[in-house]
């Protein structure tokens, strides 16, 4: 590996505090919600509550392995490989709920698997809530039948992971360093003839090289193609002085998110529509992130967004902010013109870590521009986490 400052691991204490206060999160959102058992089988959770790291994709869509946690006591674990997790103190075959793992008769599946947990909750004296993840429906059907009072443990844990511990700062700090890294190796690659994919490839190598977990989606677009957005990447040859953008979705080292976008002249001859774009997607982060505070609401900064040009208004990005952790994770802030179909309000804190977002490419125009930056909310307003330059070509002077 080119280098050694990106090979990064928390101290045996740090590792401790990690994984004490992430459970802590947990369990305060538990009592919060009077809820005493939170039966857990998405990768991400399994992730935070117990710093779990098998098969993590494959377990995203065949939920093999489970963890139940109580509102206190030790953490019972069904199907993991190792036996030395933190926090786990007892360990057991799964029973399995999947139509991969346990045939077509789930309603069955589910008879046994609650079985189990209600010994569980018999042995603990736990009579209150229980939170599921995404779990079969007959789970929920066998457990409300048995008179179970059964809720979504996704709110719990979304709601846990998003205010962040120093440790988990220094985790996302150095996902951040591996794809800033992998990003200088594509900017020195890029060059007319090689592939979306063959670019993309190369932020994927640096990403495993040093520890990193995965990347949610293989967003590299060139030219046309960057117009309109979520296009992901193929074969197709990136041209001279066509415009290339290209958005991380990192899981890196320690499976902290690493989520910037930049956009990238191929070659040295721009055009007048490519600069009005990047300059567009370029004032409206840098004046997003002008407005973060703590204690600002989200229906707030919606209203106080930066006003985009006309034109750009239909290809727009999804979202102007959204929240990162071990992944992009709530809160997702939309555009005041999507209120009213797509809307929840809520108030940043300190220590939350937000994207902020723009697409800029014009309906009708050939190319597009993305740009995004990840920042940790502050006491005082925020610190940008991500640094890597843009494109001085496309800016221009400002």
């Amino acid at each position: 590996m080119g280098n050694s400052d990106l090979v990064f691991s928390l101290t045996q204490e740090q590792y401790g505090r990690l994984n004490e206060y992430r459970l802590a999160r947990i369990r305060r959102c538990m009592r919060e919600r009077n809820v005493d058992l939170c039966v857990l089988n998405n990768p991400v959770s399994l992730r935070y509550a117990m710093d779990y790291d098998e098969y993590q994709l494959f377990q995203a869509h065949i939920p093999t392995v489970y963890l139940l946690v109580p509102i206190e006591g030790p953490l019972r674990m069904y199907g993991a490989a190792r036996r030395d997790y933190l926090n786990v103190e007892e360990y057991q075959r799964p029973h399995f709920i999947s139509v991969f793992d346990a045939g077509l008769d789930l309603d069955t599946a589910a008879k046994t698997f609650l079985s189990d947990i209600g010994d569980f909750r018999h042995q603990l004296g736990l009579s209150g809530k229980v939170a599921f993840e995404r779990f079969s429906p007959f789970v929920t059907q066998r457990a409300l039948s048995a008179g179970w009072t059964v809720v979504d443990a996704e709110v719990i844990v979304e709601h846990a992971r998003t205010v962040k511990s120093a440790e988990e700062l220094l985790c996302m700090r150095h996902s951040i360093a591996v794809a800033q890294e992998g990003i200088a190796a594509m900017h020195v690659a890029m060059k007319p003839g090689i592939s979306e994919n063959e670019l993309l490839s190369i932020l994927h190598q640096v990403n495993i090289a040093y520890g990193g977990s995965w990347i949610d989606g293989r967003m590299l677009a060139s030219g046309a193609r960057t117009n309109p957005w979520l296009q992901e990447a193929t074969h197709k040859p990136i041209a001279l002085n066509e415009l290339v953008g290209f958005d991380t979705d990192l899981i890196g080292p320690s499976g902290y998110l690493a989520d910037i976008s930049r956009t990238w002249l191929c070659g040295d001859k721009a055009n007048a529509q490519q600069r009005a774009a990047y300059r567009h997607a370029y004032d409206e982060v840098t004046y997003n992130m002008s407005l973060l505070q703590p204690g600002i609401s989200f229906q707030e900064l919606a209203a106080k967004a930066f006003k985009r040009d006309e034109k750009y208004i239909p290809n727009r990005y999804v979202c102007s902010f959204h929240g990162a952790g071990l992944c992009d994770e709530y809160p997702k802030i939309y555009y005041e013109g999507d209120w009213p179909a797509d809307t929840y309000d809520g108030v940043l804190e300190e220590n939350m870590v937000l994207c902020v977002e723009s697409f800029s490419g014009a309906f009708g125009e050939k190319e597009g521009v993305k740009l995004e930056n990840q920042v940790l909310i502050t006491a005082s307003g925020y610190e940008l986490l991500s640094d890597y330059s843009y494109d001085e070509r496309l800016l221009g002077s400002h």
